[in-house]
């Protein structure tokens, strides 16, 4: 039997890829330059303003500006409390919705709804319960999210293999070790997709609360510079969300790689 070869990686295969994105963003340019205006800057100006920014030469600040990390400290820290709480909930409460049908029937229509309620709709609410605060952020960032990763964990651990669970409780596994080194690993890939998407929209909700309910933040930054017409700016905070966007994602695509590792697929991430 022979071994399927690995394919091979061109080095100009990400730029066949991206061609759609290079186009859009040529058009960007010359349509920019094309009708001047303060509200649309050409991205030539729009990354030159982004270096000034966000960038620096100190090499013991990584490359960059003090403004980089009184703007992006505040919303990453805020993100990972947030996130990283949604992740731990949903997780457990995916396997418990999963694995006990008395939880599923009282919790699984009101896990559903949620999920599929917009979760800014809260934010009026959250602001007069936590008011200005971290508090707020936090908590629209973990509303937003926990319901995503639950509902892909109790689909992965519902999909799981019942030939798998009968050989493991064939071999008298205890409860710890079943959840531990069957259950979980194989429902990690839905659990994992599930983490890739609630990041992204961890990022969306901590934007959207910190154009409300703060003082410091990528969202306030980007807030404070409309209302005082500084649009180039603007646009290059846009920019740096975009930019940490796809570190993020890239990331999380990492860590999936890495922890399915024995799973041979293709997608959108390996493009």
């Amino acid at each position: 039997m022979t071994t399927p070869r690995l394919k091979r990686r061109s080095p100009f295969r990400f730029l066949v890829n991206a061609w759609l994105l290079v186009a859009i963003l040529i058009i960007w340019e010359l349509a920019a330059r094309a009708n001047p205006t303060i509200f649309f800057p050409p991205l030539s100006r729009i990354a030159s303003q982004f270096g000034t920014d966000w960038l620096s030469v100190d090499a013991s600040h990584a490359f960059l500006s003090e403004h980089f990390y009184d703007t992006v400290v505040p919303s990453m820290w805020r993100l990972i409390r947030g996130w990283g709480l949604a992740t731990v909930v949903g997780i457990v409460g995916g396997v418990l919705v999963a694995r006990n049908s008395i939880i599923r029937d009282l919790y699984n229509p009101m896990i559903r709804f949620w999920m599929a309620t917009p979760k800014v709709v809260l934010l009026p609410i959250a602001l007069q319960v936590f008011g200005i605060s971290d508090s707020l952020n936090i908590f629209l960032i973990f509303f937003g999210t926990v319901w995503l990763i639950m509902v892909n964990t109790a689909d992965g651990v519902t999909g799981v293999d019942e030939a798998w669970l009968r050989s493991a409780t064939s071999m008298r596994l205890r409860r710890r070790d079943l959840y531990l080194r069957v259950i979980v690993p194989a429902a990690m890939p839905r659990i994992l997709t599930g983490i890739r998407v609630s990041i992204g929209v961890a990022l969306i909700l901590v934007i959207i609360s910190e154009l409300y309910a703060t003082t410091a933040g990528l969202g306030y930054e980007v807030l404070l510079n409309q209302q005082s017409f500084k649009y180039l700016q603007m646009w290059s905070a846009f920019l740096l969300i975009a930019v940490i966007g796809l570190v993020l994602n890239g990331g999380a695509a990492l860590l999936e790689k890495r922890v399915l590792r024995w799973q041979r697929r293709a997608g959108l991430g390996e493009l």
